[in-house]
């Protein structure tokens, strides 16, 4: 039968209904992606699959009697696959860009939706800023193509104009973060017969790496928001939040700790980090943990046999998306004027201890930074902290 034949694999999928007289009918069902629906009222986000079916007309014999039948089925069969093979191959050349006929008429902005629709990595929020920052930068700049941009209408010019966009809108990192997604769709198009021409070849975009571009809460703030609690808070973002504050970790990190990652006797924290995992030697981080952090972590879980799952996840937390909403509430209620973010809270840990007197080398070890080149970013701010509060003193005259 069709819905047997047709792979995991296959968009479309071959698939068959059953009629009232008995016969089978044949239609393809295509997967056109998927989007994130945010729901107010219950504050959960939803996944909406987007699919659509197309019935091609062809029958089958749900129970075939004569060898006639088994023959005409035979042959349906294998025109309905044939024309499901056609169709697959126009979805690719449309929508996804492989093997484009070079006659298509491609629009560069429904190419990179396509492309983030079928992204799978960890920075795909990444990837969709890289999209919405270049069809804004569209609007402004070029508003000829804030619709539709073929690729080879963008030219070398377009792009220096587009970096300088970038970082006359994102401090520090941000601008080069952006860029770098934004040039990884441009080399898979002309990977893929898309583009012919690089047009991001010999433009760079260049970051202050040295300077911290992201607000920090000061440890007023910090308690501040430890004694501002409100109805219905999640308990998971709010301990999640605090835990982060008071060892630096990033959000990819929190989200995926789990119970095993604590050696309660010794009173630490080890994993790796999700950024660096793979691809540095300090990818491992070691944390030394107080009575106050233990107590955010809570003990091990215990199974019905009172057995440890170790596997379980200390913090349950939801979508990044859901967290940063929680999180803006949640300083907002505690009087916070400032534009917090979950990676905030490494950069106020990293400020708050080396205003405290930690050095540069055990603030890059707990950050799990492989030399002192990040590291350093924060003794800058330390140092602007510092001239900011004396030159908040009233002038002295005599």
């Amino acid at each position: 039968m069709a819905k047997n034949d047709s792979k995991v694999t296959d968009n479309p999928k071959l698939k068959e209904k059953i009629l009232s007289d008995g016969q089978l009918s044949l239609y393809l069902e295509y997967y056109l992606g998927y989007s994130k629906v945010y729901n107010e009222e219950s504050d959960k986000e939803t996944i909406k699959i987007d699919r659509k079916k197309e019935f091609l007309n062809l029958y089958l014999y749900s129970k075939p009697r004569t060898p006639a039948e088994r023959l005409q089925n035979k042959e349906t069969l294998e025109l309905a696959k044939k024309i499901r093979s056609e169709r697959e191959q126009e979805l690719k050349e449309s929508v996804h860009g492989y093997r484009l006929k070079k006659d298509r008429v491609i629009n560069f902005l429904d190419y990179f939706k396509a492309y983030n629709d079928n992204y799978t990595k960890k920075d795909i929020r990444m990837m969709q800023i890289a999209l919405n920052r270049f069809k804004d930068f569209l609007k402004e700049s070029y508003p000829q193509f804030s619709r539709s941009i073929k690729p080879e209408q963008m030219t070398k010019d377009m792009m220096i104009a587009f970096v300088e966009y970038l970082q006359s809108r994102s401090k520090g990192e941000g601008a080069k973060s952006i860029y770098q997604r934004f040039k990884k769709v441009v080399k898979y198009s002309i990977e893929h017969d898309v583009m012919i021409k690089n047009p991001c070849l010999g433009v760079i975009c260049k970051a202050d790496t040295q300077s911290l571009s992201k607000d920090v809460l000061s440890l007023a703030e910090i308690e501040s928001l430890i004694i501002t609690t409100y109805e219905n808070q999640s308990q998971d973002i709010r301990r999640a939040f605090i835990f982060c504050l008071y060892t630096g970790i990033r959000f990819c990190d929190v989200a995926e700790l789990k119970y095993k990652n604590i050696d309660y006797s010794n009173k630490l924290l080890s994993f790796e980090q999700n950024k660096t995992k793979g691809h540095s030697s300090a990818s491992g981080v070691v944390i030394p943990l107080n009575d106050g952090l233990l107590s955010l972590i809570g003990d091990t879980p215990v199974d019905d046999g009172n057995n440890p799952l170790k596997e379980n996840k200390i913090f349950n937390l939801p979508s990044h998306t859901m967290c940063l909403k929680a999180l803006r509430r949640w300083t907002k209620r505690a009087g916070i004027t400032k534009h917090i973010t979950w990676h905030c809270a490494r950069h106020s840990f990293a400020v708050n201890i080396l205003n405290n007197g930690a050095n540069i080398k055990t603030v890059a070890s707990l950050l799990g930074h492989s030399g002192l080149k990040h590291t350093e970013k924060y003794t800058r701010a330390v140092d602007s902290l510092k001239e900011a509060a004396i030159n908040s003193l009233p002038e002295l005259k005599f």
